[in-house]
């Protein structure tokens, strides 16, 4: 009896004893599981919550400043301890961290994990009245350059030598697949709306939520970010309903000569049509459930543009004032800042954006009306009738002369376009970090370079977003990717990540195709025909499989889905290969997008790094009852590995399954499901080389394909991949 007494007490003192401390299993963040609501207004009562092994620590605590309170457990589920604090918000940011403590370990916990950095700026954080639009959050974007996606129109095409630009006469390019010329400002292959407008049903079913369209507006040049007309879209991608006057001779550069340019884009008649043609588009865009973004450049405009007219374009059209490079009593006089005032008419001493002259620099701290008049631009396009969703705003950061004026100009740019349209989503190109602007009152979120493009690429490449330079020393190197993750993330918050446009490439940079080559090169040093040799497509879908499951919206530039390469600008804006693309590529696009959009922890879960070896990393997607785990093995040989998959929120005490719903390799890859033991929460894989594989549990997993569907795919498969 006494034997028995004694192995009831020691198994009580096991039942009691608490485990190791397991920092590995403390875990926060802004989503909703962490944080409700997770978007507060000034008022709201919000809980924070904070996880724990069960009976692991002796107390958390919430500090906040001066403040620290304890937290207390509100429940326990598959082994782990919930602990919660509900705090009042008011009208000023909070920011907050926590403490734990277990026995006479003391340690804390902020956007960097456990950390003894406790700098604010890592805190996490909670910005009062700070709303993203939902329908952005994750969404699937697809970003096209107008000129090279297709011609729909052929009657608006650019013709050769409409007007001189910069250096040579345009051109209209007539053979579609044509590369990309080292200067090619001047070349046009007409794509436009009306081409957009024809592709829609590919879009869709791509599975494409949020067209992101680079500017539309009157530009002399074919990537339009030196806008002559911020009122209206270009006829040459609109519509031309008058269409009089000479081209240029061969020898004439003058555009005071250029009379059927001049005619096609001052003509009210032709201005209209394009405004009415993109209204249509916007309305077939909205009746298929899809969202567009229009580009907004507004810290410089172009030298045509009417309120400079350098090139004399609206010199003696009637209807438009003089522009200020024309006369020094031009209403416009002050959007620009001259150097000499007294050199008129024609004075040609402007600030130019770094320099440029063919890209005056808007002069918005001189200028009033100026201000008044982009704000009205800005608010024009987010109404009616035009109902556009939302802006990209080019080189936002550089707006205005100084820091202070640039801060209040997108304060009240975000007042002016959320009053109008409370849903737009504001997006802003910025490389570094943005979060003075992403406090709420300023832009929503960024293009996602520091936290997405550029880990991405060095660790799966070894080049940086350019395919300038290749470190060898990043590629493969899971730690620098999970440490550039982490604190270049640890800048946004929860609102701003959720939306952040997570691209691999786009116009200013080299496609993510051809970096798989991780060949250093321009189109000028080493030719276009570079950009496609020793690709690796294998390479690409493990991109794209970290792309479709890391937090953020996933933005695709048209043509990637179908195997476009190219070098960086301008020969990453090579035609779309109508009738030539990639098909088993496309497809696999189409799987991927589908998987993203079909579960949704994928764009509201949080996410954790689980493991980390050189050129393999492996993440977790998850919520209180679903769990996604993605392995990438960018190795060129087997690997075996072990995931603590237990890390999402799976029990460790009981074993299950796990449903492998993508899995890419060197050859080839495909969707079909498959049952992984965990076993006392890990998971075992043998994983094969340039391997990527995602696996889900208590997911609604995608729905089968129907049988068309299927075959499809089934034709793609046959073949044969790079």
């Amino acid at each position: 009896m006494e034997d028995l007494n004694n192995v009831l007490r020691a198994q009580e003192y096991i039942n009691k004893m608490r485990p190791v401390f397991n920092k590995r299993a403390l875990y926060s963040d802004e989503t909703a599981q962490y944080r409700t609501p997770m978007e507060p207004e000034p008022g709201d009562i919000v809980t924070v919550r904070f996880r724990t092994l069960k009976n692991n620590v002796d107390a958390v605590y919430f500090i906040s400043g001066t403040i620290r309170k304890e937290m207390k457990v509100e429940k326990s589920r598959e082994g782990f301890d919930y602990y919660a604090i509900q705090i009042p918000v008011g009208s000023e940011p909070i920011h907050y961290y926590f403490e734990i403590r277990a026995g006479k370990i003391v340690c804390y916990y902020n956007e960097l994990g456990v950390t003894r950095q406790l700098q604010e700026q890592y805190s996490f954080g909670i910005i009062p009245g700070f709303h993203t639009p939902d329908w952005a959050k994750g969404a699937v974007m697809y970003q096209i350059f107008v000129d090279r996606f297709y011609n729909g129109d052929s009657s608006n095409d650019v013709l050769t030598n409409e007007y001189f630009y910069i250096s040579g006469h345009c051109r209209r390019i007539e053979d579609w697949s044509k590369i990309p010329d080292n200067m090619d400002v001047n070349n046009f292959y007409g794509g436009d709306l009306q081409g957009v407008m024809d592709k829609l049903d590919y879009l869709q079913d791509l599975g494409v939520e949020v067209i992101y369209l680079n500017p539309i507006f009157v530009s002399p040049s074919n990537h339009k970010y030196d806008i002559q007309d911020y009122d209206y879209v270009d006829p040459h991608f609109g519509k031309i309903v008058h269409d009089e006057g000479n081209l240029l001779a061969d020898w004439d550069k003058d555009n005071t000569h250029a009379k059927r340019y001049i005619d096609r884009v001052t003509n009210k008649e032709n201005l209209e049509a394009s405004n009415q043609l993109f209204i249509e588009l916007v309305e077939e865009i909205h009746k298929r459930g899809m969202k567009v973004i229009l580009d907004g450049v507004f810290n410089h405009c172009g030298s045509f543009n009417k309120w400079l007219d350098r090139e004399r374009i609206y010199e003696n059209q009637p209807g438009y004032e003089k522009g200020a490079f024309i006369s020094g009593d031009s209403p416009y006089h002050s959007f620009f800042k001259f150097h000499n005032e007294h050199c008129w008419p024609y004075n040609e001493f402007y600030d130019g954006w770094w320099g440029h002259n063919t890209l005056p620099k808007l002069n918005y701290e001189d200028s009033e009306k100026l201000y008044e008049d982009i704000l009205r631009i800005a608010k024009k396009w987010v109404s009616a009738p035009f109902y556009v969703d939302g802006w990209r705003l080019d080189v936002a950061a550089d707006l205005g002369h100084s820091a202070e004026y640039n801060h209040k100009f997108w304060r009240q740019f975000r007042k002016v376009v959320k009053e109008a349209n409370p849903e737009a989503i504001i997006i802003a190109e910025h490389y570094g970090d943005a979060s003075p602007w992403l406090q709420g009152d300023q832009w929503d979120t960024v293009m996602n370079y520091d936290a997405f493009m550029e880990p991405i690429s060095w660790f799966l490449t070894g080049l940086e977003k350019h395919s300038d330079q290749y470190r060898q020393d990043l590629k493969g190197n899971a730690e620098c990717f999970r440490d550039s993750m982490r604190y270049n993330g640890s800048r946004f918050y929860a609102p701003s990540l959720l939306t952040a446009m997570n691209e691999l490439d786009n116009h200013d940079h080299s496609r993510f195709l051809t970096r798989t080559n991780s060949r250093v090169g321009r189109i000028n040093t080493v030719g276009a025909r570079a950009a496609e040799e020793g690709i690796n497509k294998a390479i690409l879908r493990e991109a794209v499989a970290i792309q479709m499951t890391w937090p953020g919206a996933p933005t695709v530039y048209y043509g990637d889905e179908a195997g476009v390469c190219g070098f960086t600008d301008p020969d990453n804006r090579r035609t779309y290969p109508w009738g030539h693309e990639d098909q088993y590529l496309v497809q696999f696009y189409r799987d991927a997008i589908r998987m993203h959009r079909e579960l949704p922890v994928l764009k509201y879960g949080s996410v954790k790094m689980l493991k980390e070896d050189y050129n393999l990393i492996s993440f977790g997607r998850f919520n209180e009852n679903e769990q996604v785990v993605v392995v990438i093995n960018n190795n060129n040989e087997n690997k075996k590995v072990e995931i603590p998959v237990w890390e999402t929120g799976i029990s460790r005490s009981v074993d299950t399954t796990m449903t492998r719903i993508l899995d890419s390799n060197a050859i080839a890859y495909n969707m079909e499901q498959k049952e992984y033991p965990v076993v006392a929460g890990y998971l075992e894989l043998e994983m094969s080389p340039l391997e990527a594989i995602v696996l889900c549990r208590g997911c609604e997993l995608p729905q089968k394909k129907d049988e068309e569907a299927a075959e499809k795919e089934g034709d793609a498969s046959t073949v044969l991949n790079n």
